[in-house]
């Protein structure tokens, strides 16, 4: 495996949003978000923003582990049940690698393992050869 440094640095707009997100091996990636006041919508339960931006994330961390720069071209995610605290973690899985598209699945749990969303993300690669 190729060194991966520069495809995996951090998401501006996760960490201004308080989502850690990192590669969890190959073909994996995850996120993860402590969920507090800037998190929430005003029903007090977690935005969709903050779950999508989270799924989005750990796909893209996911398709990068190959050591090549993705953008993201289609995103799906079907909510399940909301969360009010704590934290709750995006894992995603690449189905299928091609060469220009990356198509992940994604998981969004709390922290008692509870599924809350699910979703699939289309990817392209920008770097062609």
């Amino acid at each position: 495996m190729e060194d991966t440094t520069h495809t995996l640095r951090p998401n501006a707009f996760a960490l201004h949003n308080g989502i850690r997100a990192h590669a969890m091996g190959p073909d994996r990636g995850e996120a993860e978000l402590t969920l507090g006041p800037d998190s929430l919508n005003p029903y007090g339960l977690l935005h969709g923003g903050a779950y999508y931006t989270m799924a989005d994330c750990a796909c893209g961390y996911a398709c990068r582990t190959d050591g090549r720069n993705y953008v993201t071209i289609h995103g799906g995610l079907n909510f399940i049940r909301s969360a009010r605290s704590g934290t709750v973690t995006a894992r995603a899985v690449i189905r299928h690698r091609g060469r220009s598209t990356c198509q992940a699945d994604v998981e969004i749990t709390d922290e008692a393992g509870t599924l809350l969303a699910t979703g699939d993300f289309i990817f392209f690669c920008i770097d062609q050869h």
